[in-house]
């Protein structure tokens, strides 16, 4: 399935897990970023159970998740940023959850739209 919503989370979860990587191999204490790693991962693979869902009311379920997850890493991400814990290019990873944000947004805007 071409989704390009399916697409940028699925870069934005790769990028999430590099970063971990590289994150944990500096840092004792991973709390911070292994929360971002569980909300990251969690976006697409919610918005695959949506592209797979039971009913409409189910596809708008799990793409509110997903967006809830967005939201979460956007927290996760901005906390990183300001510990300056590590030297890292955030701006580039919060930018893409933002886009996702945006894309989630417009999506579950369509679907209810459409479930009338």
């Amino acid at each position: 399935m071409n989704s390009p919503l399916l697409e940028k989370s699925l870069d934005f979860a790769t990028k999430t897990v590099l970063f971990y990587e590289e994150f944990s191999k500096t840092r004792k204490d991973t709390t911070i970023a292994k929360q971002l790693l569980r909300s990251a991962t969690s976006i697409g693979a919610n918005i695959n159970e949506a592209v797979y869902g039971n009913s409409k009311a189910d596809f708008i379920s799990k793409l509110h998740i997903s967006l809830k997850e967005t939201g979460e890493s956007i927290y996760w991400l901005t906390l990183l940023k300001r510990t300056c814990l590590i030297d890292y290019d955030f701006d580039s990873l919060l930018s893409l959850a933002e886009e996702i944000k945006r894309m989630l947004i417009a999506s579950l805007n369509t679907a209810k739209e459409n479930k009338q």
